[in-house]
């Protein structure tokens, strides 16, 4: 017979929603914020486990965060109201850092563009080109997804880039695109469709103030994004 404690057997001081209340929610695990949201775990499994158990078949909570209903009902423990409760709770985090975009930050260096779309392009398993439609205090009107590539490869034509901008009366833009790969480095093909882009602002004069390019931070590369205007592309 198993050995783990229920929930409800272990201290009051052990609890996760106690803890929570005492400690505050930093203090967690994730597997402890889960087993809130699951309430109950099985036999021989308390709600902890359970959360662990996920965490691990579907290796981040960013993978987490993406699994259907019907994904999480496979698990062991993991019923479909249960289900419904996590979906649920990964949609209301997503709408709230949609609604912090809301407050229009000002996208003047590079370090600001990833912050605001760090989170998103995390989770997204093909190459998405963003435009960052900017007003001329360089802060932000809306973000626009422009279009989807193959794992490795991005199509774009910079009439698609403008009209978005032309529309919402920019006076700048930003680029920016993801590497499922994790490995930010531009590739030829994406310094030469900045080049072009970047003439066509001129010509349309809406400036391009930089392309980002966000990958994933690893031990022996520390920086998750590189920026083809501090590489030195917007120069030649």
């Amino acid at each position: 017979m198993s050995s783990v404690l229920r929930i409800k057997d272990q201290p009051v001081s052990e609890r996760p929603r106690e803890r929570l209340v005492n400690q505050g929610a930093d203090v967690l695990s994730n597997a402890e914020l889960i087993a809130i949201l699951l309430r109950t775990g099985l036999k021989g499994m308390n709600a902890v486990e359970v959360g662990k158990q996920l965490l691990a078949r579907f290796g981040s909570l960013q993978s987490l965060a993406l699994a259907s209903v019907e994904d999480l009902c496979k698990v062991k423990g993991i019923g479909r109201d249960k289900a419904v409760t996590l979906v649920a709770a990964f949609a209301l985090a997503q709408k709230m850092a949609r609604e912090l975009q809301l407050e229009s930050p000002l996208l003047d260096n590079p370090e600001n563009v990833v912050r605001l779309l760090r989170a998103k392009n995390l989770v997204k398993d093909v190459e998405t080109l963003q435009v960052l439609l900017l007003n001329t205090r360089r802060r932000l009107i809306r973000v626009e997804e422009i279009t989807q590539g193959t794992v490795d490869t991005l199509l774009v034509h910079a009439r698609e880039v403008f009209r978005a901008a032309i529309s919402a009366n920019a006076s700048a833009i930003v680029l920016a695109h993801n590497h499922p790969s994790g490995d930010p480095t531009p590739s030829e093909a994406d310094i030469k469709v900045t080049r072009d882009i970047i003439r066509a602002g001129q010509l349309l004069k809406i400036e391009v103030l930089d392309h980002v390019i966000l990958g994933r931070a690893t031990a022996d590369r520390p920086r998750d994004y590189s920026s083809l205007r501090e590489l030195g592309y917007f120069y030649s």
